[in-house]
């Protein structure tokens, strides 16, 4: 039975809380927070045994095996190498890190304690995407052209002390949400050879929204994130064959359609509840068989997307202010 920490108790602690009760082998065994309070009110909800008023009370514990990092972007790295410097492994929320040179720190702090890290890049586990992935790489569709990907919401009505809005949280729609189209233009195309990017800010200085073309030896990525509206997030992948869709939204698809010799098929494929129980699954399968690192999200994944966003951000001049020193 693998025991699982969680680390932070906001909305996707939550989600992911009941996501891990669907999955066999793993429990909640305990949860901290910056209060007390907040951290038995979490504990009790889900049955957890152990809650601890302190981040470095958990990790210090011998209470859990696994500590899931589900805090805003600006604390995962700290939070991430005190883990593993106590000797727990980690699953850490998306980005892993604000920019390269923090993952770069995270995956030696994991190394040098010799304890697993993976970044809870919850898409790349998905079934729809993985069976996706499978048609394209078998050559379905043929030879690869077009990728259209994006994820947008509105939100420029949001606190702007809160995590989308306030830059001194890294906020806005770059680390949040256009990481996913990154993704799947990464996961399907691999490194561009150049990247072309422009973005608006809001008044608070964090960018509200992205547009971005991935340029490959063959092939364009067409890729859009953004806080200032909703879009149908409905992916497209066309090749000399064909084409397959995954259909809204579709970071967390249950179904693709596949357009090939006039035909169109729509598969429906089923996931674990919200869909965290895919990653849960692959930190149980790589602690069960001794891996310190997953191949399906490895530590140069996590190294290759960061440093994308970290190219975007640098042609684009998306700046934080606690990076400006």
């Amino acid at each position: 039975m693998v025991r699982w920490g969680i680390v932070g108790a906001g909305k996707i602690a939550h989600t992911f809380s009941k996501d891990l009760a669907l999955v066999t082998g793993g429990k909640l065994m305990a949860v901290g927070s910056r209060s007390l309070e907040k951290a038995q009110e979490f504990a009790a909800e889900y049955d957890a045994p152990h809650a601890f008023g302190s981040y470095e009370e958990l990790f210090l514990s011998d209470t859990v095996d696994v500590v899931y990092i589900a805090t805003p972007h600006t604390g995962h790295m700290d939070l991430a190498i005190k883990a593993m410097e106590a000797g727990k492994h980690v699953l850490c929320e998306k980005p892993m890190g604000i920019n390269k040179g923090e993952v770069e720190k995270m995956i030696k702090a994991a190394k040098e304690n010799n304890v697993f890290l993976m970044e809870a890049l919850w898409s790349r586990f998905n079934p729809t995407i993985k069976a996706v992935k499978d048609i394209v790489d078998k050559g379905e569709i043929g030879k690869i052209g077009y990728l259209y990907s994006d994820f947008a919401f509105y939100a420029l009505d949001r606190d702007e002390n809160g995590r989308l809005l306030n830059p001194d949280l890294a906020g806005g729609s770059l680390l949040d949400i256009g990481i996913y189209p990154i993704f799947l233009s990464y996961l399907i195309l691999g490194m561009p050879s150049d990247i072309v990017a422009k973005v608006h800010f809001h008044e608070t200085g964090v960018e509200k929204q992205c547009s971005m073309i991935f340029d490959y030896p063959d092939a364009h990525a067409m890729l859009y994130s953004g806080l200032t509206s909703d879009s149908e997030m409905k992916s497209e992948i066309s090749g000399s064959k064909g084409s397959v869709f995954i259909n809204p939204r579709w970071h967390e698809a249950t179904s693709y359609t596949l357009e090939k010799d006039g035909d169109s098929k729509t598969v429906e494929i089923p996931k674990i509840g919200k869909g965290y129980g895919h990653e849960i699954k692959e930190v149980h399968n790589c602690l069960a068989s001794g891996k310190l690192e997953s191949d399906l999200w490895s530590h140069q994944n996590s190294l290759d997307l960061i440093s994308l966003m970290d190219s975007i951000r640098l042609k684009t001049d998306i700046k934080f202010p606690f990076e400006q020193q």
